[in-house]
């Protein structure tokens, strides 16, 4: 089995390369945000250690008194030592779930390409699980004009966001390949399949 790592800054398509991986490659994805956010469910490992962090204005009004992702967004995309505290809480978890994942789909033994997909893979150490670490890279003006007319983010938001995030020269330098996704799919695409080509030595290419 095969543990490729995706990365890349807000905004930069992260979601289309998975895409790519899972319905023609049948990887099975992991997506690192989206995991937290399960983790910090009512019962679930990060949920008490936020609230203890944060209080409980960041939550829902009505039962069963979720975490509201936006009031926490709103937070810590504007206070970077925020950003760094929930970091702290969550990470750990989210990587010690992930881990047990992957020791399950060794033992096993059906998946092929096993994929996490995190905006901080590189940070949290996770070019010592992955065989190889892929940086999604697309410009910055390019990133805001898709977060503006996807996700209806102002030019303001955007760049809250990017500028909590490292630069294009730290990912670069610790990843182990970069996929320009400034143009269209096929581009992308191609790019991906000769990358998994060599990587996989055909495995699942037939």
């Amino acid at each position: 089995m095969v543990v490729l790592g995706i990365t890349g800054g807000v905004g930069s398509g992260k979601s289309r390369v998975l895409y790519d991986l899972q319905e023609n490659y049948n990887a099975y994805i992991i997506e690192a945000d989206k995991l937290a956010h399960q983790l910090m469910k009512p019962g679930q490992t990060i949920y008490n250690s936020v609230l203890d962090a944060f209080g409980r204005d960041i939550l829902c009004k009505e039962e069963p008194y979720e975490i509201d992702r936006g009031i926490l967004g709103n937070i810590v995309f504007n206070d970077k030592e925020k950003l760094a505290l929930l970091d702290r809480i969550s990470h750990p978890l989210v990587k010690e779930d992930i881990l047990r994942q992957i020791q399950k789909a060794k033992k096993d033994g059906i998946i092929k390409l096993f994929v996490i997909e995190a905006a901080l893979l590189i940070q949290d150490g996770y070019s010592e699980i992955c065989d190889e670490i892929w940086y999604v890279w697309v410009e910055k003006e390019e990133r805001i004009k898709r977060l503006m007319e996807s996700r209806g983010y102002t030019r303001e938001k955007c760049i809250s966001m990017m500028n909590s995030q490292a630069d294009d020269e730290y990912y670069k330098k610790y990843a182990n390949f970069t996929i320009n996704n400034q143009f269209d799919y096929t581009n992308s695409s191609n790019q991906l399949k000769a990358r998994l080509n060599k990587l996989l030595n055909n495995d699942i290419m037939s």
